[in-house]
C-alpha cells in the first residue's frame, strides 16, 4: 500500500512538474513573441547582452549602408593605436566633405586635441573631426581604413566593410547582426561610453579662437530618461536613419540596432516600442528569476 501511495505521489509530482515546465515555456514564448513588436526600421536586432540571446531580429543578416554608425569603429581604431590623446590635430581642406557636401561647424585651420576631436566625432557626429582622426593616423587615412577592416574581421563581422572614417561613403556596409558585435566591442572602451552618452558640451578652440556648443545627436541621450551606456546615430540618403544603443531596460543590458528608418523620429519611436515590448512582456521577470536561480 505504501509503495502504491509513493508511486502515485511520484506520478503526481511528475505531472505537476510537467505542467509547470509547460507553463514556464508558454510564458517565455509569450515573453519573446516577435509578432507583438512592430518596428518601422528595415533592419533591426534586439540583443540581451547578459545572456547573449537575440530576442528579436528583422533582416538581421542583410547588408546595408550604416552612415555614421561607422564612427564607433573609427573610435576603436584610434584608441587601440594608443596615440597621444592631447596631441593637437588640425582641420584641413582634406577634411571637407566633397562627396555629399555636408556642412561642418569646424572651420578649416581649427586646432584641437585628438581627445576632443574624438568626442565631437562620437557625440555630435562631426565628420571633419572623424576625417582628421583618420588623416593623423600613422600611415594616413588609407592605413586607418585598412585597420578598421582588420578590426571588423577580428570581431567576426562577416557582413561588414569600411570605406572611410566618417560613414559618408555608401560603401561603409554592415548588417544589424554585425553591429551588435561592434556595439558590444565598443562598449568595452570607457571613453567611447563617456563620449557617446555626453548630452552636450561647449568646446573652446585655441586656433582660431572661438567657442561652440555641441549636442548629442541622439535625443534620447539628451532627454536623460533612459539609462544609456553607449549610443550612436547615423544618417545618409542611402542608409536612412540609423541608431545603435546599449541601454538598460529594467535591470537587463540590451543592445538595440535599428537601420534604414525613414523619418527623423522613427529610430527613437522604434527604440521606445522595443522598451515597451520588453517592459510589458514576461521576459524581464523570467530572466531575473533565471539569473538569480
Amino acid at each position: 500500500m505504501k509503495r502504491g501511495k509513493s508511486t502515485s505521489m511520484a506520478l503526481l509530482a511528475g505531472l505537476v512538474y510537467s505542467l509547470l515546465a509547460g507553463a514556464a515555456a508558454l510564458a517565455e514564448q509569450r515573453a519573446l513573441d516577435p509578432h507583438r513588436l512592430q518596428l518601422q526600421s528595415t533592419n533591426a536586432v534586439v540583443f540581451d547582452a547578459r545572456t547573449g540571446q537575440i530576442l528579436y531580429a528583422k533582416n538581421a543578416e542583410a547588408t546595408a549602408p550604416i552612415a555614421s554608425i561607422t564612427k564607433l569603429m573609427t573610435a576603436m581604431v584610434v584608441l587601440d593605436a594608443k596615440l597621444p590623446m592631447e596631441e593637437m590635430l588640425t582641420i584641413s581642406k582634406e577634411d571637407v566633405d566633397r562627396l555629399k557636401g555636408t556642412y561642418s561647424r569646424l572651420q578649416i585651420g581649427t586646432r584641437q586635441s585628438r581627445k576632443e576631436m574624438l568626442r565631437l566625432a562620437l557625440m555630435s557626429s562631426e565628420n571633419r573631426a572623424a576625417s582628421a582622426l583618420g588623416r593623423h593616423y600613422p600611415g594616413g587615412r588609407a592605413a586607418f581604413v585598412a585597420q578598421m577592416n582588420r578590426k571588423a574581421a577580428a570581431l567576426r563581422m562577416s557582413h561588414t566593410h569600411f570605406d572611410d572614417t566618417t560613414g559618408l561613403s555608401s560603401r561603409n556596409l554592415s548588417s544589424a547582426g554585425d553591429l551588435v558585435k561592434m556595439t558590444q566591442a565598443a562598449s568595452q572602451y570607457a571613453l567611447i561610453r563617456e563620449f557617446t552618452t555626453t548630452p552636450e558640451r561647449t568646446v573652446s578652440f585655441p586656433q582660431p579662437r572661438y567657442s561652440l556648443g555641441f549636442v548629442n545627436t541622439n535625443r534620447l541621450v539628451r532627454a536623460g530618461s533612459w539609462d544609456i551606456e553607449l549610443s550612436k546615430t547615423g544618417y545618409t540618403n542611402e542608409a536612412g536613419r540609423c541608431l545603435v544603443m546599449k541601454t538598460r531596460v529594467g535591470d537587463r543590458p540590451m543592445v538595440m540596432v535599428l537601420l534604414n528608418s525613414q523619418g527623423k523620429l522613427t529610430p527613437v519611436g522604434d527604440a521606445t516600442r522595443i522598451k515597451q515590448w520588453l517592459e510589458t512582456s514576461n521576459y524581464l521577470a523570467l530572466a531575473r528569476r533565471t539569473t538569480s536561480a
